[in-house]
């Protein structure tokens, strides 16, 4: 008598996943519509924060196009809630899915492209130094193309100069180059546009910086004019609607993440108080948004006295020679066995939630500088102050003191001036991963 209740019940469970399996082309369709398969081949860049967006619109799209699909017949009719669930569930393990396939896929010789930079200058050297910078992104610096090459091998080490221009589709043939990017050289527009349209019909993927590209921000955008492309910079939208979103999400992720990490801070101020004798707190004076300064909160990871011993030690600064406008030492002698887990995992910057609460600092936002740094800030640069420092933001994600103070300062600036909530969430997200990187935190 069951079995014969359970017959219908079963019949119409393998009517619907027999629908789903038929409906897999659609599926594909729609992803390749919404360029999920493309982007990581051409972006160095892309992540599965990326692909949010995209898979959000196609399972919603293919889920209830299949629901609508399934009321015009009578083969097949889910329920409602069944619908539903499975809506949910595929918006949670589809993302989850390709966040593992593409860490699986990007751990493999595979998926490491073999790249070449054209030019030699400036500009070339600096798009060099971030390819080796960040192996993450999947780039093999193979070498230099350049008709009147520059010397590289004081910054670039054993990176040779493989030819000239002129040599560059022998070179993708016989070096397996699957990029070229294009820097600024001395060959002329012309030479460079020729060399760029020889290079459309091989399969490799082309990328060029642009002039201004220090200008381009995270909202610049590409359009036609009699198609002439021109790239686009919207005028910067600080509107009170846009700081008024901005403040309502710092005040409610400061106050889960005080609420969430209250275990963790009692253990961690236990850990500081019976490492080495001083408070539990260090706090300094910071700049703040529009030329205000504030005391920034963090669990001391340095002697008592470290302020005090810092003119002492100013020789040891890894820019003392450089750039003196950062004083970041490695090994720092004044820091206490406990602070130097906290400044490797920044768990000493948990305590500017509480700035955070008090409206001194945002979640995210520009890198609060203290004050005999911020007297290196000139002109432009200091739009930065615009909007709150952050406890995280572009500097933080790209590697902290790796970054160079100028260039701080010109990302800094982009994130003002091309502010979005979108942005600020991609930024939280990347957050995490960039600390497990362990770069160096001095």
């Amino acid at each position: 008598m069951v079995a014969v209740q359970d017959e219908p019940g079963d019949l119409h469970l393998a009517g619907e996943v027999g629908a789903f399996l038929c409906l897999i082309p659609l599926w594909i369709l729609l992803a390749k519509l919404h360029g999920l398969y493309d982007q990581d081949a051409e972006r160095t860049d892309h992540s599965a924060l990326d692909d949010i967006t995209g898979v959000f619109n196609v399972v919603t799209i293919g889920t209830w196009l299949i629901f609508l699909i399934s009321q015009a017949g009578d083969a097949v009719n889910p329920s409602l809630q069944r619908v539903i669930f499975f809506w949910l569930f595929a918006i949670v393990i589809m993302p989850l899915a390709r966040v593992i396939a593409r860490a699986l896929c990007r751990r493999s010789l595979a998926y490491v492209q073999n790249t070449v930079v054209v030019g030699t200058g400036p500009v070339a050297r600096h798009v060099a130094r971030k390819i080796l910078a960040h192996p993450e992104s999947g780039l093999n610096l193979v070498g230099f193309v350049d008709r009147s090459p520059a010397s590289t091998n004081d910054v670039l080490g054993d990176v040779p100069i493989l030819g000239s221009p002129d040599q560059l589709r022998e070179l993708v043939h016989a070096l397996d180059l699957e990029r070229v990017i294009v820097g600024f050289s001395d060959d002329g527009p012309e030479n460079t546009l020729t060399l760029v349209r020889g290079l459309r019909d091989l399969d490799v993927q082309i990328d060029i910086v642009p002039r201004l590209y220090e200008a381009l921000g995270t909202n610049s955008t590409v359009h036609m004019i009699g198609g002439m492309p021109l790239v686009g910079l919207p005028p910067i939208r600080l509107s009170p609607s846009s700081r008024l979103l901005k403040r309502a999400f710092d005040i409610v992720g400061a106050t889960l993440g005080l609420i969430f990490l209250m275990p963790l801070f009692a253990a961690l101020s236990i850990a500081i108080k019976l490492d080495s004798p001083g408070p539990v707190f260090f706090r300094q004076l910071r700049r703040g948004e529009r030329e205000t300064t504030f005391r920034i909160y963090k669990f001391r990871s340095m002697d008592v006295d470290a302020e005090t011993r810092k003119g002492d030690l100013a020789h040891l600064s890894m820019h003392a020679d450089d750039d003196p406008r950062m004083f970041k030492i490695p090994n720092d002698p004044r820091g206490t066995r406990v602070g130097g887990f906290l400044r490797r995992t920044s768990l000493d910057e948990l305590p500017q939630l509480i700035n955070v609460l008090k409206g001194e600092m945002s979640l995210v936002g520009p890198r609060p500088l203290i004050l005999e740094e911020d007297e290196y800030v000139l002109d432009w640069a200091r739009k930065r102050l615009e909007i709150r420092p952050g406890i995280t933001g572009i500097w933080q994600v790209l590697g902290r003191s790796d970054i160079p103070f100028g260039e701080m300062t010109q990302l800094d600036y982009l994130y003002v001036t091309s502010w979005s909530l979108k942005e600020d969430i991609r930024l939280i997200l990347l957050t995490l991963p960039a600390l497990l990187r362990q770069r160096k935190a001095f």
